[in-house]
């Protein structure tokens, strides 16, 4: 046969491969390959199976830093006009919180117990409920030097640590989370006499915050519409806005949690692996977790502020942009898109996924969304 090996061809050829089989670096070789594989493989296996671990992934609340530190002496982090208390949602559940007085009121806070805390609620400052992130505790640094900024501009922080994180008790869960940010919002309303309420979610607490400004103005709609029932000269349109949070600032926020999941890098590896979407989607809706910023944002009416990094190596910040998008065009059809307001950081700043208190003019910022009632601040603006 033309082109046929001879004999001594074939001879080198079987000593080449006796050699590639009997090489100690090759084999070695070979096994790591396979066991890479078996993991790459076998992964979507384990979170088909045991669903739940992606839950304590995406949680995180198991990582409770920073250690060594208690949460019941704010003052310990020179939070020294802060006062550390706890409120039970339910039966069996204690949510640990810091209600953090404004910056001008810190001498009066010297040894005040929680009713004089509480009666402050009430004095015309404006109120910024903070709904933290995944990971560790309201103590994390760059959440104890929001929390310096905001007070430092005159407002009250309320920091709380969800079901499951810090010191609360529980296990967290979507409804859960929510429930807890509900509570805190409607203690804080009894209180709070005519001072405005803001609720200020980072990262996972953007889905937090947007889930419960609905819920609270589906309840106030439901208000209305008994009240505007008694009232034929009032319209539930007129009725409606008056009873919403007053504004959500939305700092780091994703889609919804299935596509912030699909984005992370680990997950890009397996986007060529057939039928990973549909496994991946199974494991969300097993967790009932769906965090869905997208579809809230199409609903609610408030004021709404975007801050968003380009260097956001969590959430990417084309997922800031589209939702500025969608709460746009919503806006639109209400004829109130002066009411939706984005800051974008460049990458150049190194801001990233937690720095952007680091914004010497965040103080600002917040200052003109939270006046921006019946007035308008630029948008989209770069820094």
């Amino acid at each position: 046969v033309t082109g046929a090996p001879r004999p001594r061809e074939l001879k080198f050829l079987f000593k080449a491969t006796d050699t590639f089989h009997s090489s100690p670096g090759l084999s070695i070789l070979k096994k790591a390959i396979l066991l890479q594989c078996i993991v790459y493989i076998s992964l979507p296996v384990i979170l088909c199976l045991f669903p739940w671990i992606l839950g304590q992934v995406v949680f995180s609340h198991w990582l409770r830093i920073p250690y060594l530190v208690d949460l019941a002496s704010p003052a310990e982090l020179s939070l020294n006009h802060t006062l550390n208390f706890y409120l039970s949602p339910e039966e069996g559940i204690s949510l640990g919180v810091w209600h953090t007085v404004p910056d001008s009121q810190w001498e009066k806070a010297q040894g005040a117990g929680p009713e004089w805390y509480s009666e402050t609620l009430g004095d015309g400052s404006p109120v910024i409920i903070y709904l933290h992130g995944n990971v560790g505790s309201r103590a994390i640094n760059h959440r104890v030097e929001l929390v310096k900024i905001l007070s430092a501009a005159g407002y009250h922080v309320l920091s709380l640590d969800y079901r499951g994180y810090g010191d609360s008790s529980g296990e967290p869960s979507e409804v859960g989370l929510t429930s807890d940010a509900l509570y805190l919002y409607q203690w804080v309303k009894t209180r709070s006499r005519t001072s405005q309420i803001c609720l200020w979610g980072h990262s996972l607490g953007t889905g937090v915050a947007t889930n419960a400004a609905v819920k609270i103005q589906e309840q106030a709609m439901e208000l209305a519409r008994e009240r505007a029932r008694d009232l034929r000269d009032v319209t539930q349109a007129n009725l409606e806005p008056s009873y919403a949070v007053d504004g959500v600032i939305l700092e780091a926020p994703y889609t919804n949690m299935e596509e912030e999941v699909a984005s992370h890098p680990l997950s890009v590896m397996y986007q060529c692996l057939p039928g990973f979407e549909s496994v991946l989607h199974h494991v969300m809706r097993s967790n009932n977790m769906v965090f869905a910023n997208d579809e809230n944002l199409k609903t609610l009416t408030t004021r709404i502020l975007f801050l968003h990094a380009e260097d956001d190596n969590v959430v990417p910040f084309y997922m800031g942009q589209k939702l500025y998008q969608i709460a746009l065009q919503a806006r639109r059809q209400q004829y109130a898109e002066d009411q939706v307001h984005m800051v974008s950081y460049s990458g150049s700043l190194g801001y990233s996924h937690n720095y952007i208190y680091l914004d010497p003019n965040l103080a600002s910022v917040v200052g003109r969304f939270l006046q921006s009632k019946n007035n308008n601040i630029d948008r989209p603006i770069v820094r």
